[in-house]
C-alpha cells in the first residue's frame, strides 16, 4: 500500500471524522449563502438587544409587574388578569434572576422575527430580501425591544401567537395533530393575555373556513380549550368560580364611562352607585374609573374585584352600550384611530407612557414591592442604568419604531392580499385585526397592545406579493429547498 493508503487504513475513524467535518462546513457555508441577506439583519437585531441589556441591567418595571412576580412566588391565580405569565416566571424561578427572564424575552423577540422570515422563505418562496423586510418590524421596533425588557406578559404572548401562525401555515395541508398543537399554543396565549380568547375563536373559525376536516377541527377545539379549562379550574380552586378573572365586566364598565348617561341607561337600584354626574366632556380616561381615588367602585365596598361587583359592572356596561350604541362606537373608534397616528404622543397619560421608554432614570419598584420580590431574585431587583449603552438605546428609540401610519399601510397590504385571493393571509391578518380592535372595544387603547399584532400584520402584508395558493404549489415543488435558521 502507498503511504496515504496506509495512513487511512491505520486510522479510518479520523478520515471519516474529517469527511464529516468537511461536510458540515460545506452545509454551513451553503446555509449562510442562502440566507446572506437575512444574517446581517439578524446579527444587528441581536447586537441591539445586547446593548439594551448592557445599558439597562436587570429588568424594567411596570405596575402590573409586581402582581406577576407575586403570582409566580405564591402560585395563586390573579383576580384581575390571567396568570399565564406568572407561570412562565415560575418556570424560570429556580435561576433566581430577572436578568435571565429579560434575556429569554429578548430571545423570544428575535425568534419572532426569525419565524416570520423562515415561514415566508420556506412555504411561500419569497426572495431573501423580501422576507427580511417583512421581519424588520418585529426585529427592530424600539418599543417592542423595550417591552422585551419589561416584566410583562406581552413578549411571551407575541411569541406564542407567532409560533402558532408559523406552524399553521408551514405546510399547505397540515395534519390534525399539527392543528391541535397550533390551537394549544393559542390556548396558552389566552391564559397569558385575555385577548387570546377571541383569537382562539378566530383560529378555530379559520380551521372551518379552510375546510381542514372534522378531525382537525375537533382536535383543535379540544387542544385549544384544554389550557383554558385547566386554568379556569385552577382559578376556581381559589375563588370557587369557574373562570379566568373577576375583571371582564369591570374593564368593560370603564370603557363606557366616557359617555355613560344614567338618564338614558336607567339602571336598577343595585347599579345606581356606578352612575356619575360629571358631563362627558369633562370626564377623565376610562381606566380612571377603576383605579382613580374617586372611582365609583369605592361606593360598593373595600374589595373591588369580587363576583358581585364584576356582575353589576358588566350588567351596567351592557345596558350603556345598548342604550347609547352611537356613543360607544364613537368612543371605540376614537381610541382605535390612535393606533394609526404618525407621531407617538404620550397616552393614556404621561406617567403610563414613561414606562414604555428607555429612560435615564427608569421607574423603580417601591420598597414594599422590592421586599416581596426578593425571594425571586435576591441580588438585582432594581434597574441599573449604564452609559453609554443606555444612551444608545434612548437615541435609538427616539427614531426607530413603527409609525402608526406605517402600521396602517401594512394592514392595508394584508387586506390587499385577501382581495387578491391570497387566502393564506386570512389567519395572520385576522389575528392582527383582533389584537388591535379588542382592547379599545373592551378596555382602552394602549401602545403596547399593538406590538403583538406587528408580526401577524407583516406576514399577511408579505403574502400580497406572492402568487395565489394554487399557483405557488407548482413553483414550490420545483424550487431549491430553503432551510430555516
Amino acid at each position: 500500500m502507498t503511504s496515504v493508503e496506509e495512513r487511512v487504513a491505520g486510522d479510518p475513524g479520523r478520515a471519516v471524522a474529517d469527511g464529516e467535518a468537511f461536510g458540515r462546513l460545506v452545509r454551513t457555508l451553503a446555509l449562510a449563502r442562502r440566507h446572506r441577506v437575512f444574517l446581517p439583519v439578524l446579527a444587528s437585531a441581536v447586537v441591539l438587544r445586547l446593548v439594551a441589556m448592557l445599558g439597562f441591567q436587570g429588568a424594567m418595571w411596570f405596575p402590573d409587574s409586581y402582581d406577576y412576580v407575586s403570582g409566580a412566588l405564591s402560585l395563586t391565580p390573579n383576580l384581575i388578569r390571567p396568570s399565564g405569565y406568572s407561570l412562565f416566571l415560575w418556570l424560570l424561578s429556580p435561576f433566581h434572576s430577572f436578568a435571565l427572564v429579560v434575556l429569554v424575552q429578548h430571545a423570544m423577540g428575535v425568534a419572532v422575527g426569525v419565524m416570520v422570515y423562515a415561514l415566508l422563505r420556506h412555504r411561500f418562496g419569497l426572495p431573501g430580501w423580501a422576507a427580511s423586510v417583512a421581519a424588520v418590524p418585529a426585529l427592530f421596533d424600539a418599543f417592542g425591544m423595550q417591552l422585551e425588557h419589561l416584566i410583562m406578559s406581552d413578549t411571551p404572548f407575541t411569541f406564542l401567537l407567532t409560533l402558532a401562525m408559523t406552524l399553521a401555515l408551514w405546510e399547505k395541508k397540515p395534519s390534525a395533530r399539527r392543528m391541535a398543537l397550533v390551537c394549544l399554543l393559542v390556548g396558552l396565549a389566552a391564559v397569558t393575555r385575555s385577548v387570546g380568547l377571541p383569537i382562539l375563536v378566530v383560529t378555530l373559525a379559520w380551521l372551518v373556513v379552510r375546510r381542514a376536516g372534522r378531525r382537525a377541527v375537533v382536535a383543535g377545539l379540544v387542544a385549544g380549550l384544554l389550557p383554558v379549562a385547566l386554568y379556569a379550574g385552577w382559578f376556581s380552586s381559589r375563588t370557587n368560580r369557574f373562570g379566568l378573572t373577576y375583571s371582564t365586566g369591570i374593564f368593560l364598565y370603564s370603557r363606557t364611562m366616557p359617555f355613560a348617561d344614567c338618564r338614558k341607561i336607567k339602571p336598577p337600584v343595585g347599579e345606581l352607585p356606578l352612575c356619575i354626574d360629571t358631563p362627558p366632556a369633562k370626564r377623565g380616561r376610562s381606566q380612571f374609573y377603576i383605579w382613580g381615588r374617586v372611582s365609583p367602585f369605592h361606593r360598593l365596598g373595600a374589595r373591588k374585584f369580587t363576583p358581585d361587583i364584576e356582575n353589576r359592572a358588566g350588567d351596567f356596561a351592557q345596558r350603556a352600550i345598548i342604550a347609547q350604541p352611537g356613543d360607544y362606537a364613537e368612543t371605540v373608534t376614537s381610541d382605535l384611530l390612535r393606533t394609526f397616528r404618525w407621531h407617538h404622543p404620550p397616552f393614556p397619560d404621561s406617567d403610563t407612557y414613561d414606562y414604555y421608554l428607555f429612560q435615564p432614570h427608569p421607574p423603580q419598584p417601591p420598597s414594599t414591592a422590592v421586599a416581596r420580590m426578593r425571594p425571586y431574585d435576591p441580588g438585582h431587583v432594581t434597574t441599573k442604568v449604564v452609559r453609554p449603552y443606555a444612551s444608545v438605546m434612548r437615541v435609538y428609540q427616539r427614531y426607530f419604531f413603527v409609525r402608526g401610519t406605517v402600521f396602517g399601510l401594512i394592514l392595508l397590504l394584508g387586506l390587499g392580499a385577501l382581495v387578491r385571493r391570497r387566502w393564506d393571509a386570512l389567519l395572520p391578518w385576522t389575528i392582527a385585526v383582533v389584537a388591535i380592535v379588542v382592547p379599545p372595544t373592551t378596555a382602552e387603547f394602549d401602545y403596547r397592545y399593538v406590538i403583538p399584532a406587528l408580526p401577524a400584520a407583516c406576514l399577511a402584508a408579505a403574502l400580497a406579493f406572492t402568487r395565489r395558493t394554487g399557483e405557488t404549489d407548482d413553483v414550490t415543488d420545483r424550487r431549491e429547498p430553503v432551510h430555516a435558521i
